[in-house]
């Protein structure tokens, strides 16, 4: 083997340094070699150095690394180690020359590092692309990235997360020439667009979270001038105010969170209104009170000028998107998150891409009141990808990639270390499409190491490149860039290459559909009531829309007259949503001169959806109206379709029909999938007649091990898609107890004797045992970071999986964090939280619980106009109070009038207690990290030999 030799001499005042050097190739390769440095360092014969990233830099990100020095006295050769931290010395006897043959400042464990500078070795792209590293951040001086923007020049702004700035890239050939940090005093940039050279900011200000427009006007390529232009009301954090982009309006587009209150200066035009749950039966709130008591419209997207001002609500009914853009057609497009905690539920919404339209609604609302694709008064996913974290996103126009990938729109997700490319099609007035991984993990595949790659936004740079950043929550930052090496001609595409005539067409009739709904018009009515009937869901969509901006009295008998089932049923849930009780037994008459019976699947649901929003806005029907609505509908009850059972079972119960309670009861025993009888276990809950002691039994004998956890093929192929096993969401054990607890509510005094049996069943299969309080085990040491840090390569291998659980429940982790099935929602989920954090990450969250804290997780710290201080979690929030669980543990509450509040925060402080690992050992404490790692699988590399 060549091998590098450095002779140090101190018989001459100059150092000679003779060495033989190693391929160039593979010495650059290798970032970990140190050795000029510690030659450099050594001095009459003797060696003191600091085995620290200030000394050597950060060789292997993210890993606790050791200084290894091989050297030779005499004629032996010696190895000296020191752990990361620490001082290493070496001294030659008086007389005697010491020589450096090698050093290293590498892993711990004596591993290559996974090193994101080489990107091919943890993951795959596709055949002819090409992704390297361009940039890891400095965290003391870039922080941790969570948005990008090009500015004219096509330089990289980096914004960073908490109070971190932004970062300006220049770039030439894919490689940095130039890095600035800008003086703006805007930080936490959720979101960055540039217009005339000015550039727009969602952020932290000197006004709080708001929009601030930045501009340069000394011409010295900074930005001295910021201007306010609007408050976004509650609007910082992770469910706050996002993306930015220019429509081809030349208007601003602003993507909102569902935690951002509404501008109360909306336009009179505002396209989006008359929002509601719309369902026949109570809402259940999230299991744990996330958002609980929040009212639609949820997460929207905001259309204002350049000005920030004549703002309007575009489009609402989303959860939480944090990057919206526009295709080369002119329309707009989001990425939507999912609410993980309603994993194994019936109304779970995966994540997935939709097509923004003017007053659209896509459908999400708080607690079970989340809308199934189908409801005609909202809009569908356009594609569906599953689980995960949306973050930035961008389409490839103007990339130098092939055409398909120009076309593609990018998404990122941040949980799974996917960039994926999704190939919309059009398809009438909008469109479907596919997808595939762009750019994943090879861990995705079983292949490489697993390494974190928390995706936070992308853009097309002016080489044609895609870049993309990762970073977000104190997580190590980096600069990536995906380029075509292909054999295929990445030429531009043809502008008339991207017209689809029919569906252009379709487009333009949706959008002169939509222009009437913008103040009421003689015209609308007349000109959209044709599209009522059209085949088209969004021509559909708009043609209603356009309706209802018109006084009622204008159409209403129209609608009530109308025949063709699809025109009948849309003009009629027109009339069910801006109607009022007078008109209700009417609409029911029009729907009954429909018959039921010969009605394709979809139109029925439609019909029923009528039913459900006129009960929801106008109440439950008696006398003739219910008899009627019941003689139309009862008789299909069960029907031979889930989602028909589904609406169904929902209207018949808010009705109390005729042996509503034993079909239902019938269908619960029947049903495959855990997501199917949890429908009837929820709606069932609150119903108070129709029972007998059999029906109740059965009913409540689900609880007590009769539930399935069989799932559809759709929701097994999520989880697979993501690469980790299924497991019910953080609220879904709350959901299902405080179902049971309304249903008990229910129950008379002689039923609940009568059911004692399976009454305390439940409870003796539900009660938690209590983990060992603290106080029962001895101080071992109160650990910090820096005492754990160098002992990280041990989790590797070697530890005990039995053990690295028992620590988990006897600290108290299961109380607040989620495993698998078990555990609490005070705290996130930690199922897959090695594809998300490093080892280190995951140990600075245990000894600093404060360090880095998402607001979903943070408590809410209330003080009353008397002085009174309240800090704990929302569990419950109406228009008069709020409702805080101070203890975590401990069921208590505590509840405060809205009119006596002073002021409102959130609180920095963790609700994780620091020092709860101070009573456990290092070896307890190294195997709880690996057990964390191991996603639960005793058969894990962190536990064999």
């Amino acid at each position: 083997m060549n091998r590098s030799t450095f002779r140090v001499s101190t018989a001459l005042l100059l150092t000679i340094v003779t060495f033989s050097l190693f391929p160039a190739d593979s010495l650059a390769a290798d970032k970990t070699d140190v050795t000029a440095k510690v030659v450099a360092a050594v001095s009459d014969n003797k060696l003191a150095i600091s085995a620290t990233n200030d000394t050597f830099g950060d060789t292997a990100p993210g890993v606790p690394k050791k200084l290894r020095v091989e050297y030779r006295i005499g004629d032996k050769e010696q190895v000296g180690e020191v752990s990361e931290g620490g001082q290493l010395e070496i001294a030659a006897p008086a007389g005697q020359e010491l020589v450096i043959i090698k050093a290293r400042y590498c892993p711990a464990d004596g591993s290559k590092p996974l090193d994101y500078s080489q990107p091919a070795e943890f993951l795959d792209t596709l055949p002819g692309f090409t992704i390297e590293h361009v940039l890891q951040a400095d965290a003391s001086v870039n922080g941790s990235w969570i948005c990008m923007a090009k500015d004219p020049k096509g330089r990289l702004l980096l914004g960073g997360q908490n109070g971190q700035p932004i970062t300006r890239v220049t770039l030439q050939d894919g490689k940095v020439v130039k890095q600035e940090i800008l003086n703006i005093p805007v930080s936490e940039t959720m979101g960055m667009l540039f217009v005339n050279n000015a550039l727009y900011i969602s952020g932290a200000g000197s006004r709080g979270f708001a929009l601030y427009r930045c501009r340069d006007t000394k011409g010295n390529d900074s930005y001295d001038d910021v201007e306010f232009l609007r408050e976004w009301r509650g609007g910082g954090g992770e469910h706050g105010s996002h993306g930015l982009v220019l429509g081809p309006d030349n208007m601003l587009y602003a993507v909102c969170g569902n935690f951002t209150g509404l501008p109360h200066d909306l336009t009179e035009s505002s396209p989006h209104r008359n929002y509601a749950d719309d369902l026949a039966l109570p809402r259940m709130e999230d299991g744990n009170g996330f958002g609980a008591g929040a009212k639609p419209p949820g997460g929207y997207i905001a259309r204002m000028d350049l000005d920030g001002k004549n703002i309007e609500l575009f489009s609402s009914g989303q959860r939480n998107t944090y990057d919206i853009a526009f295709n080369a057609d002119g329309e707009l497009f989001g990425w939507d998150s999912d609410m993980e905690w309603d994993w194994g539920t019936p109304w779970y919404r995966p994540v997935h891409v939709f097509h923004s339209v003017r007053g659209g609604d896509n459908g999400f609302r708080e607690g079970t009141a989340k809308w199934p694709q189908y409801y005609p008064d909202g809009l569908p996913q356009t594609t569906t990808i599953g689980i995960g974290c949306p973050t930035g996103v961008t389409f490839g126009t103007g990339a130098a990639f092939p055409t398909k990938y120009q076309q593609a729109f990018y998404i990122c997700d941040w949980t799974y270390g996917r960039l994926i490319a999704v190939h919309l099609r059009p398809d009438g007035a909008s469109y479907s499409g596919s997808f595939e991984n762009f750019v994943a993990p090879k861990s995705l595949r079983g292949k490489g190491p697993r390494m974190p790659l928390n995706l936070t936004d992308a853009v097309i740079g002016n080489d044609g490149s895609l870049y993309f950043t990762i970073g977000g929550r104190g997580t190590q930052a980096s600069l990536f860039r995906v380029s075509w090496q292909g054999s295929e001609k990445a030429a531009p595409l043809p502008a008339e290459k991207l017209a689809d005539q029919t569906a252009r067409d379709a487009r333009t009739l949706r959008h002169k559909l939509e222009s009437f709904n913008v103040r009421p018009d003689p015209a609308a009515v007349s000109f959209a009531w044709p599209h009522l009937n059209s085949p088209d869901r969004y021509i559909r969509y708009a043609a209603r829309m356009a309706v209802e901006r018109n006084p009622v009295s204008e159409w209403q008998a129209k609608a009530l007259a109308e025949k063709s089932p699809a025109a009948a049923f849309t003009a009629l849930l027109a009339l069910a949503r801006l109607g009022n009780s007078e008109i209700q037994p009417a609409v029911f008459n029009s729907l009954a001169a429909i018959p039921s019976g010969g009605l394709s699947e979809q139109l029925l649901l439609e019909k029923l959806r009528v039913i459900q929003v006129s009960i929801a806005r106008h109440g439950t029907p008696t006398g003739d109206a219910a008899a009627q609505v019941l003689k139309d509908i009862n008789p299909l009850y069960p029907a031979n379709s889930e989602a028909l059972n589904r609406e169904l079972s929902q209207i018949l119960i808010a009705m109390n029909a005729p042996h509503v309670v034993p079909r239902t009861i019938a269908l619960l025993q029947a049903a495959e999938t855990q997501e199917e009888q949890i429908t009837y276990i929820v709606q069932l809950r609150n119903q108070k007649t129709g029972w007998n002691n059999e029906l109740r039994r059965d009913y409540l004998e689900w609880w007590n091990g009769h539930a399935s956890t069989a799932h559809s093929a759709q929701v097994s192929k999520w989880f697979m898609d993501a690469g980790i096993p299924f497991n019910n969401g953080a609220s879904y054990a709350n959901f299902m107890a405080n179902a049971h607890e309304e249903a008990k509510f229910t129950l008379t005094g002689e039923e609940i004797l009568a059911l004692n049996d399976v009454l305390t069943d439940y409870s003796a299969r539900h009660a938690q045992e209590p983990a060992p309080p603290l106080s029962s085990r001895k101080l071992v040491q109160e650990w910090t970071t820096a005492d754990l840090q160098p002992l990280l390569p041990q989790v590797g291998k070697g530890r005990s999986f039995q053990r690295g659980r028992d620590v988990f429940y006897q600290a108290q982790c299961s109380a607040c964090h989620r495993y698998g099935d078990k555990g609490g929602a005070v705290g996130p989920d930690l199922t897959a939280v090695a594809t998300r954090f490093k080892r280190q990450d995951l140990l600075e969250s245990s000894t600093e619980p404060s360090k880095v804290l998402s607001e979903q997780y943070m408590n809410t710290a209330v003080e009353t106009k008397a002085g009174q201080v309240v800090i704990g979690r929302i569990v419950e929030e109406t228009e008069q109070k709020l409702v805080l669980r101070p203890n975590p543990l401990a069921p208590e509450t505590v509840t405060v009038l809205k009119s006596d509040i002073e002021t409102r925060e959130l609180s920095k402080t963790s609700p994780m207690p620091s020092g709860l690992l101070n009573t456990f050992t290092k070896e307890e404490i190294l195997d709880l990290l690996a057990y964390l790692e191991s996603l639960g699988d005793s058969k894990h590399p962190n536990f064999q030999p």
